[in-house]
């Protein structure tokens, strides 16, 4: 089964760590990051898709994505 999870948070730090914790588990990136400005908060924020191959298991709507 192939999964699918968009990672987002504020362009510093934190999100290039959760990026990087994904890699380590197995994730891979899929396409380019994207990035946002939110005029509320006058703050950029990030976002990356990233896929997993995971065998021996079927996709259901509850499971939670990150704990792949």
């Amino acid at each position: 089964m192939k999964l699918y999870r968009f990672l987002t948070g504020p362009d510093d730090a934190s999100f290039c760590h959760k990026v990087t914790a994904a890699l380590n588990q197995g994730w891979s990136l899929h396409g380019p990051p994207a990035y946002a400005f939110n005029a509320d908060t006058q703050h950029m924020l990030c976002g990356q898709a990233v896929v997993k191959e995971v065998e021996g298991t079927d996709y259901r709507p509850e499971m939670k994505l990150s704990e792949q």
